[in-house]
C-alpha cells in the first residue's frame, strides 16, 4: 500500500515567479491540494487532475484534519497557505493535531514543511529595506489571542525600538485595533516615525501607503495589509523605506574608515562592557546626577546602572558613587543588621512616579508574612520583600550612605539611607553600616595574616 505523506507548502504572495521550486514542486506530487479558497485560486494553473479541498476563513482546524485523513489513505496531500506556513499559517495546527493523534516523526506518514517568503518579507522588498535591523511580528487578531496579550507585545516591541510588522491589522468588525496599536507605539515613538502600508503585495489589487505613525491609522487597511512600522533610525528617502544596519555608527559611510574609538571586527564603544563605561562617565560628567536620572537618561533599569558602578576601576571611576553588591544569600543578615543603624531616610517610588521619602527607625523595620514594615503614628509603610531580588551598598563620597534594594527587573523596590545629624552622620552608626557592608557584600574579602 502507498505510504501516505503531508506537505505543507507556504506559496508566498500567490505569483508562481515567487514562489519557491520547492512549493512548485510540493503541489506537483500531491495527489490531494487543501487550502482557504482564496490561496486555491491563487495556484489555480498548478491544480490540473487533482483533487481540490477549498475550505473557508476559521476552518483552519478542518484543513488540517482533511489532510491527516488523506494522508492515512496512502494519498499525498499538499496544504498549503500563502506566505510562510508557519509564519501565522497551518504548520502549527496541523502538528498539534498530528502530535496529539499520537503520529511522531518516525511514523510511516511523513511531514514535511516547504517554506515561503512571509508577508513582512514580500512587503518589505516593495518599499525598500525596512527591516536591514531586528524587527518582530505581532498579529492585531484577538480571534485566539486576548487583547492584554497583543498589548503588552505591542508596548514591549514599542520600547525595545524593534521595526514591528503588524499582522492582520483591521477587518469589518475590528475596527479599533489599529488605533489601540498606535496609541502604545506612539507612547514611545515619534509621531514622524516612518510607516509602510502594504495591501495586496506582488498581486492584482496591490497597494502601497507611505505614511507616518501619526497618520496610519486613518489609511485604508484591511485583513489583506500589512503594516510595517519603522523604528527610531528608520528613514524614508526617495520614496524608499530604508531602517540603517549601523554601520554608519562604526565606519565613515564614504570613505569605509572606521570611526575614531572604533575597531573593524570587534564590539562598539557602546557594546556591553563598553555601556558600561559609559554610564561610569556620565556619571562623572554629571557630578550632580542621581542613580534614578542615570537609569532614565539611558532608559534601562536601576539594577544595570548599579552593576556599572560596581564595575569601576581607581583608572574608570562611577563619579562620586560607589557600590557593593549584597550577597543575596545573606537577605535575612541584612534584615537583622538594619536594626543597628539607626535612623534612616525610607525612599519609595510608585509606578506612576510618585515618590515618598520617611524618617524612620532601623530598629521598626519588622518582616512578617513576607512583608517589610514599619507602623508608627505618623504613617505605615509596608514593602512586598518577597519581590526583594537583588541589593546594593551605596556611597555618594562621604554625603551619603545607604542601601538600594530591587525587584526582578531591575527597578527600585526601596532606598533605605543613613540620616545625617547636624551635618555628620553618628558615628555609631556609620562604624555599623561599614561593618556590614564588609561582611554581606560580595566584594572579596581580605585575606587573613
Amino acid at each position: 500500500m502507498k505510504t501516505g505523506k503531508i506537505l505543507l507548502v507556504g506559496i508566498g504572495p500567490g505569483a508562481h515567479e515567487h514562489m519557491t521550486f520547492r512549493a512548485k514542486q510540493a503541489i506537483a506530487e500531491a495527489d490531494v491540494v487543501i487550502g482557504y479558497s482564496t490561496y486555491i485560486k491563487l495556484v489555480t494553473d498548478l491544480l490540473e487532475g487533482k483533487e481540490v479541498i477549498r475550505k473557508g476563513m476559521t476552518e483552519e482546524l478542518d484543513r488540517s484534519i482533511e489532510a491527516y485523513e488523506h494522508a492515512k489513505q496512502g494519498k499525498v496531500v499538499a496544504l498549503i497557505s500563502s506566505g510562510d506556513i508557519g509564519v501565522y499559517g497551518m504548520a502549527g495546527p496541523t502538528y498539534e493535531l498530528l502530535l496529539e493523534s499520537g503520529w511522531t516523526p518516525d511514523d510511516p506518514i511523513q511531514v514535511e514543511v516547504v517554506p515561503g517568503s512571509t508577508a513582512l518579507l514580500s512587503c518589505a522588498s516593495l518599499v525598500g529595506a525596512p527591516l536591514t535591523h531586528d524587527f518582530c511580528s505581532i498579529s492585531l487578531s484577538d480571534l485566539l489571542t486576548p487583547w492584554p496579550v497583543i498589548a503588552r507585545r505591542l508596548e514591549s516591541a514599542a520600547r525595545g525600538d524593534f521595526v514591528v510588522a503588524l499582522y492582520n491589522p483591521k477587518s469589518g468588525r475590528r475596527t479599533q485595533h489599529i488605533v489601540e496599536a498606535q496609541n502604545i507605539l506612539l507612547r514611545h515613538r515619534s509621531p514622524d516615525t516612518p510607516v509602510a502600508i502594504v495591501k495586496s503585495g506582488y498581486r492584482s489589487l496591490q497597494n502601497i501607503q507611505l505614511v507616518t505613525l501619526a497618520e496610519m491609522a486613518e489609511c485604508d487597511i484591511g485583513m489583506l495589509t500589512t503594516v510595517l512600522v519603522g523604528n527610531s533610525s528608520t528613514f524614508v528617502r526617495a520614496g524608499l523605506m530604508v531602517t540603517p544596519r549601523g554601520y554608519a555608527n562604526k565606519y565613515d559611510a564614504m570613505t569605509g574608515e572606521t570611526r575614531a574609538g572604533e575597531q573593524a571586527g570587534r564590539s562598539l564603544s557602546m557594546g556591553l562592557e563598553g555601556w558600561k563605561a559609559c554610564v561610569r562617565g556620565y556619571l562623572r560628567e554629571t557630578p550632580k546626577a542621581t542613580l534614578q536620572e542615570a537609569a532614565s537618561y539611558f532608559d534601562r533599569p536601576l539594577a544595570e546602572i548599579l552593576d556599572a558602578v560596581t564595575k569601576a576601576t581607581a583608572d574608570d571611576v562611577a563619579g562620586v558613587f560607589s557600590a557593593q553588591a549584597v550577597n543575596t544569600e545573606q537577605f535575612d543578615d541584612l534584615l537583622a543588621a538594619l536594626s543597628n543603624w539607626g535612623s534612616l531616610r525610607a525612599v519609595v517610588r510608585s509606578e506612576g512616579g510618585a515618590v515618598a521619602e520617611l524618617l524612620i527607625n532601623g530598629a521598626d523595620l519588622q518582616l512578617k508574612n513576607g512583608w517589610l514594615s514599619i507602623v508608627n503614628d505618623h504613617f505605615h509603610l509596608h514593602i512586598d520583600w518577597r519581590k526583594a531580588q537583588q541589593a546594593w551598598f551605596v556611597s555618594r563620597d562621604d554625603a551619603a550612605h545607604g542601601l538600594q534594594i530591587v525587584d526582578a527587573h531591575g527597578n527600585n523596590l526601596l532606598n533605605l539611607w543613613l540620616v545625617a545629624q547636624t551635618g555628620s552622620f553618628d558615628a555609631d552608626a556609620l562604624t555599623r553600616y561599614q561593618h556590614d557592608k564588609s561582611q554581606l557584600s560580595n566584594s572579596p574579602k581580605p585575606k587573613q595574616a
